[in-house]
């Protein structure tokens, strides 16, 4: 039996959603050991899973890597549309077991369009191959249409820095009991309207943020200057998102986010992706004060909701 473990990812941001400027998106975000999907597989003919989502990458992967077929069990699952990268998560971990089960390549970066991931932001395909704190490049600007590319009609974009971030770091997640983020055509239909009326200036701005702050201070390992740097990067991106998400954050994840980001124990608090998860960066040490003040948080603002702390993770999906 092969396993495959899968963790989420964290979305900081995309570098740039206005068509004034040559690269399009360019996402920038974190690999995490928890929360994770994990998968069993064993060779099989046909394909069998009793995950309807699931079954259905499977049938895709089992085509593309030309085997017999596969038998599949979800032993955990990321929650759906939180803003963790379930989607791509799933389809990466489902296509890397069926390879594994047959011993083959997996070809993840490659492979994923066929798979209906990876055509805004390379960051979930990336934290799936080799993990760590990754930024892509975007698309050429020239390519961009309002209606999205068919399944396979891309390429995942490339890789353009990669750090992995001290295993003493550790990232605090509150996920509340709200409505999910936005996926699928509500999501495309949103990112459309956002790019037409995207201000190019707060992409200059965060080049500065990104290349002055961030990476170094991923370079260095400086926690301090890192979390505050991808908290102003996620800020600004929001300045974008406001009208689609009802405010820089969307509700109530502004809120936590208020709530927390005054805490001693943590520095960097945003929002991952569309939300509603709600991030925060401590270290080791000060982790259980953390949870703890992440759920005090969801107190304040009245809702229920998991918290869950992670080390990043710097190496890619594991199979044993």
């Amino acid at each position: 039996m092969t396993r495959v473990a899968a963790g989420a990812r964290l979305h900081f941001g995309f570098q740039n959603l206005s068509l004034a400027r040559e690269r399009l998106y360019g996402g920038v975000g974190v690999a995490l050991d928890e929360p994770r999907v994990v998968i069993e597989a064993d060779p099989a003919e046909g394909v069998h899973c009793a995950d309807a989502t699931v079954a259905e990458h499977a049938r895709t992967a089992v085509d593309l890597l030309d085997v017999p077929g596969i038998d599949l069990t979800v032993v955990e699952r990321l929650p759906r549309h939180v803003g963790l990268g379930s989607g791509t998560q799933l389809a990466m971990a489902t296509l890397a077991a069926v390879a594994a089960a047959h011993d083959r390549d997996p070809g993840l970066r490659e492979r994923a369009p066929a798979l209906g991931r990876g055509g805004r932001s390379g960051v979930g395909v990336a934290a799936a191959e080799v993990g760590g704190f990754v930024v892509d490049g975007g698309h050429p600007t020239e390519l961009f249409t309002a209606a999205p590319p068919a399944d396979g009609a891309w390429t995942v974009p490339p890789v353009t820095a990669r750090h992995e971030l001290p295993t003493d770091w550790r990232f605090v997640v509150a996920v509340p009991d709200t409505d999910p983020g936005r996926s699928g055509e509500a999501e495309d239909e949103s990112m459309r309207t956002v790019v037409e009326r995207a201000d190019p200036g707060i992409a200059d701005e965060i080049a500065g943020v990104l290349l002055r702050r961030v990476l170094p201070a991923a370079a260095e390992g400086d926690r301090a200057t890192f979390g505050a740097g991808v908290a102003k990067l996620g800020r600004l991106n929001g300045a974008w998102y406001a009208d689609e998400q009802g405010g820089v954050y969307r509700p109530p994840a502004g809120r936590i986010v208020d709530e927390l980001s005054g805490h001693p124990a943590v520095t960097g608090t945003g929002q991952s992706s569309w939300g509603p998860a709600v991030y925060a960066l401590t270290d080791a040490e000060l982790a259980a004060e953390a949870r703890t003040a992440a759920r005090d948080a969801l107190d304040a603002v009245g809702v229920d909701g998991r918290i869950v702390v992670s080390a990043p993770a710097n190496r890619g999906l594991r199979i044993d």
